[in-house]
């Protein structure tokens, strides 16, 4: 027998966009959101993953609209914005989690069309979006934003240097919206995290699981943390990024094979 699963309902009536929303951090964000009794729109690149997160978010009770996009094209980045506006009437709260952590290679090897394409995920797409759900927040005179930066985002390193870019930008981009929108009602935060024990991650950096790499956080761990900035008790949190690197924290070695970034 079918049974739902009860929920809390301390974000009930609130509206989510998760990006990124099929794996990893997005999927466990998306996913706490519905347990805590929000609407999501989930988006994600691959039809089976976004019906795998809708199907969860139904057993919790909560609704879910998941639009398939690549983030890299515009057209999309409009979609998404239209579909949640269309579907729900506002958006309260905005999660810009999706990125591409491409392999280690100096920016000399990189392929054009790939450097781009990093820009345009990792950047571009959270910088449209923000600007296409900003103007309906403003007009409700509330709102959260929160970007999804990285450790990678806090200092240069070889081999990664789109990645750590688009990062470093999105810290940027965070206190500069921050401040344009901060008479308005809205937040605008950033997480950094560091080696978190999700697919692209491990793929990245050819790292095992938590299993066997005790030095990787959950996805948990950091969709706990975009929760507490979305709710009422982080009003008082804005402009702010917020490292959370657990156990690949540089202040604790320099071991690269420990899930640094």
């Amino acid at each position: 027998m079918n049974r739902k699963i009860a929920m809390n309902s301390s974000f009930k009536n609130k509206v989510v966009v998760v990006t990124g929303a099929t794996k990893g951090i997005g999927r466990a964000t998306a996913i706490a959101f519905a347990r805590e009794g929000a609407s999501v729109l989930a988006t994600g690149r691959t039809g089976d993953e976004l019906d795998s997160v809708s199907k969860t978010i139904k057993r919790l009770g909560s609704k879910i609209v998941s639009v398939q996009a690549d983030l890299s094209k515009e057209k999309n980045i409009e979609k998404i914005a239209k579909t949640a506006l269309d579907e729900f009437g506002h958006v309260d709260i905005l999660i810009n989690n999706a990125a591409i952590i491409h392999k280690s290679q100096n920016l000399v090897d990189f392929d054009i069309d790939e450097l781009k394409m990093v820009f345009k995920v990792n950047l571009l797409s959270s910088v449209l979006l923000t600007k296409a759900l900003l103007p309906d927040m403003i007009r409700r005179k509330y709102g959260k934003i929160i970007n999804i930066s990285s450790i990678g985002g806090k200092r240069g390193g070889k081999g990664r240097s789109a990645y750590r870019m688009t990062k470093a930008a999105l810290i940027n981009f965070t206190e500069s919206i921050a401040a344009e929108v901060n008479f308005h009602g809205i937040s605008v935060n950033c997480i950094c995290p560091g080696g978190t024990d999700t697919e692209g991650f491990r793929s990245a950096f050819n790292t095992p699981n938590i299993e066997h790499n005790k030095h990787l956080m959950k996805p948990e761990e950091i969709s706990d943390l975009i929760l507490f900035l979305s709710s009422e008790k982080a009003s008082s949190i804005t402009g702010t990024s917020i490292n959370a690197y657990g156990q690949t924290n540089p202040i604790f070695d320099s071991d690269p094979s420990k899930g640094k970034v």
